[in-house]
């Protein structure tokens, strides 16, 4: 039977107001973003789309605690995103795997969880880095080094890396982005099945128009001259998505939509 979209809160999970970030450099500010206004639900699956260098991962960056914001605020699940990382509400998924290459798929997955919990015993991480394995499809690859693994299969390894630390939030910047077309349309799939599964909040940077509509809830739109949101977008495919969604009108109305809205973000008139 096919899973439901997980419920969303009305109370935001995160969010962002008037977020501004500066870039210092050989005497030299540069604003990177300017006044970002951002909500996000618990439990919701958003997108964020733009030309390069207009501060998507950025604004992920700042999110996710990494980095300060000249002005404005921030919160995830509450507290500051630095708090919400000390926490451990947080997981990071980057375009590169970053699996150590002399430690198997199932020793890449606990590497996280010796770090941090102390008080747990061996045979408990490791039961939970099984577990991670198992939600991604990998536990007969549990033995295997990255060398062995696909590039997929290094990326679902990375996915339950931060999964095993249990977080609220999955924060992915570009994460099948090095992948090939068909790889990264399965991969695709996979997320949504993950995220179906667990209910996390999932915060996406991607340049594909094609991969924010079908994994999105919603997609904010990201311009340059200053950075900015240009608009938000809901997505409004049913779930779940599969090969079949890039086929519906309203796939190919929202791409389009996106489509335009990214060529004003280049400061390019849209096509009539």
């Amino acid at each position: 039977m096919p899973l439901d979209t997980p419920q969303a809160d009305a109370a935001p999970h995160i969010w962002a107001r008037g977020v501004s970030v500066d870039f210092a450099h050989a005497g030299q500010t540069t604003r990177v973003l300017h006044n970002i206004d951002l909500s996000i639900p618990r439990g919701g699956f958003v997108s964020l789309i733009g030309p390069s260098g207009c501060g998507k991962s950025t604004l992920l960056k700042v999110l996710a605690g990494l980095l300060q914001p000249a002005a404005g605020q921030v919160q995830v699940a509450g507290v500051s995103p630095g708090e919400a990382a000390r926490q451990r509400r947080i997981g990071l998924v980057f375009q590169e795997a970053t699996l150590m290459p002399w430690k198997n798929a199932l020793d890449n997955v606990k590497v996280l969880m010796e770090v941090a919990y102390k008080d747990r015993s061996k045979d408990e991480i490791t039961q939970r880095a099984t577990d991670m394995l198992r939600l991604v499809g990998l536990e007969k690859a549990a033995l295997k080094r990255p060398s062995q693994l696909s590039g997929g299969m290094r990326q679902r390894v990375s996915v339950a890396r931060a999964l095993a630390m249990d977080p609220e939030v999955l924060m992915m910047d570009e994460p099948f982005g090095a992948l090939d077309a068909i790889t990264r349309e399965e991969m695709s799939e996979f997320l949504l099945e993950i995220w179906q599964r667990t209910g996390k909040t999932i915060v996406f940077v991607t340049h594909s128009i094609d991969e924010a509509v079908f994994l999105s809830k919603q997609v904010h739109v990201m311009g340059t001259g200053p950075a900015r949101i240009i608009e938000s977008i809901p997505i409004d495919l049913p779930y779940p998505r599969v090969e079949e969604t890039y086929s519906l009108p309203a796939f190919a109305t929202a791409s389009g939509r996106l489509r335009r809205l990214l060529k004003e973000g280049h400061g390019l008139k849209a096509a009539s």
